[in-house]
């Protein structure tokens, strides 16, 4: 056969006539994995390729994955090899895979892209495959505990208590509001966060309760239990079709719940004024209750018409009124201009 003939040629991965096997390039599969899930918990993919290594390499010999991937008879070998020593493992067409660590071995990957960009090296094949993924919610696992580590190591956050923390919550609460109201999605991102910090911070808290403790699991699992009653509709056998069967639906589960002896039970009086007014009539007309203001006059009792008047007509009295004092904000800010 004719050394120019296309038969010579050697496809990619494959050693040249007369040449030694290790010219062939090999194979390299850095195996990522996520420590927010379960050790050992690994894809399909993942195991065909530990299974088919010629060698297996993880720098850190308290990577969590160890102990199931030996258990499961995958040889590990605990190297830490450089780019070029990684190239020597897979002469001859051999397959090592790289159970990465940390932020999925940089210093390798870049060592790697260095040897690539001279042009004299044969690179191996290099595949990034990860092992397990993150499912929806996995960096709550994160907040957790970054806020357990707070709690036990900064001087101010450990000696917080509910009533201490009580006026933040207010505070990102009404932040939050602002953010939607403004349409700024940067800013509702963050807002939603510092009042997702409030909820861990306050079940942190309570976990040193000595007489009645509770955890962040317990708090998620109270409001999961909860949703799944008031939507008997999607996990039940009821059906709702428009969102008033669905409140009413909410309403009817969370009357049998409460078991309330009034209407007016349940509502926050700390609330602001209008808010609270508004609420007090929804309940009201909720319970087909004819209720008559009282016929004193004052700009308190006009300010309740006005709120009970607003909700009849399916408007947020307080929505309503932070629109026009930001565009009474507005008007000034032009006044002082002109």
């Amino acid at each position: 056969m004719n050394a120019n003939s296309p038969e010579a040629t050697p496809r990619p991965g494959q050693a040249a006539p007369g040449t030694a096997d290790t010219a062939v390039p090999g194979r390299i599969v850095l195996l990522t994995t996520s420590h927010r899930v379960a050790p050992g918990l690994l894809s399909w993919p993942a195991w065909q390729a530990l299974h088919a290594a010629d060698q297996v390499l993880c720098a850190d010999g308290a990577h969590p994955q160890l102990p199931y991937l030996r258990e499961a008879g995958i040889a590990v070998d605990e190297a830490s090899p450089t780019a070029q020593e990684l190239l020597d493992a897979c002469a001859g067409g051999r397959t090592v895979v790289v159970v990465a660590t940390g932020e999925g071995e940089p210093a390798l990957t870049d060592g790697l892209a260095r040897l690539a960009g001279t042009g004299r090296v044969a690179m191996p094949e290099l595949e990034l495959l990860p092992a397990s993924y993150d499912l929806p919610g996995a960096r709550l696992l994160d907040l957790v505990q970054v806020m357990d580590r707070i709690r036990a190591e900064c001087p101010w956050s450990s000696q917080q208590t509910h009533k201490g923390l009580a006026k933040y919550g207010i505070e990102e609460a009404y932040e939050l509001v602002e953010a939607i109201e403004e349409g700024d999605r940067d800013e509702l991102r963050e807002e939603l966060g510092d009042v997702l910090l409030q909820v861990v911070f306050h079940a942190r808290i309570a976990e040193d309760d000595l007489e009645s403790p509770f955890s962040v699991d317990d708090v998620a699992a109270g409001i999961v239990a909860k949703l799944i009653h008031r939507h008997p509709h999607v996990f039940g056998d009821e059906t709702a079709t428009t969102p008033e069967e669905v409140k009413a639906h909410w309403l009817r589960t969370k009357a049998v719940e409460k078991q309330r002896t009034s209407i007016t039970e349940g509502i926050p009086l700390g609330q602001p004024g209008l808010a609270l007014a508004a609420k007090l009539a929804s309940r009201a007309r909720a319970a087909h209750l004819d209720i008559a203001l009282p016929p004193v006059e004052g700009i308190g009792y006009e300010l309740l018409a006005l709120a009970v008047r607003a909700e009849s007509e399916g408007v947020d009295p307080e929505a309503a009124l932070r629109a026009a004092a930001r565009a009474y904000r507005d008007a000034i800010r032009e006044a002082e201009q002109g």
